[in-house]
């Protein structure tokens, strides 16, 4: 049983991609990012005809790592992206698509019926336990943002007082 479960993390583990892209040499190339991260979750072109390619990671998906890469495919910056500032630039009137670009795909989606919205729910490190929800009005654009506890937090809290 032991050198079972030993065979089976280690072939987990040997499938396993980077969590991010620390360890990525400057200007590496998208080959050498996707070997080391896995699959994107997301792509979007750069207004250099470089792209931006989108990596959501972690538990619950509290990370998602955006790395742009120039014309010639070398990585020139690459950042974590689920953070306070990131949120506070998603603006009124941005498309669906911008929103994609800056802050990658969403944890969660749920419809709001009487206000018309498809809401996009982030999870992120936050000592608070809370999460940033985007609105997006049936145009495809941004109608509002907010923040508020996460609801799995709640769930926890309340699991804890039964």
């Amino acid at each position: 049983m032991r050198h079972t479960l030993a065979f089976t993390l280690a072939t987990l583990c040997a499938a396993c991609s980077t969590y991010g892209p620390a360890g990525l040499p400057a200007q590496a190339s998208v080959d050498q990012a996707t070997q080391a991260l896995g699959r994107p979750s997301g792509e979007y072109p750069l207004p250099n005809s470089g792209k931006r390619l989108e990596f959501a990671r972690g538990p619950y998906g509290r990370h998602t790592f955006m790395l742009d890469f120039d014309g010639q495919g070398r990585l020139t910056v690459s950042r974590q992206v689920l953070t306070e500032p990131d949120f506070d630039a998603v603006l009124a009137g941005m498309s669906e698509a911008e929103v994609l670009a800056r802050i990658g795909h969403p944890a969660e989606k749920h419809q709001i019926g009487w206000q018309q919205q498809t809401v996009w729910a982030y999870r992120y490190e936050s000592p608070f336990c809370r999460w940033f929800q985007v609105g997006i009005g049936r145009d495809g654009r941004v109608a509002d943002t907010a923040y508020g506890p996460d609801p799995l937090c709640e769930s926890n809290l309340n699991d804890r007082d039964l």
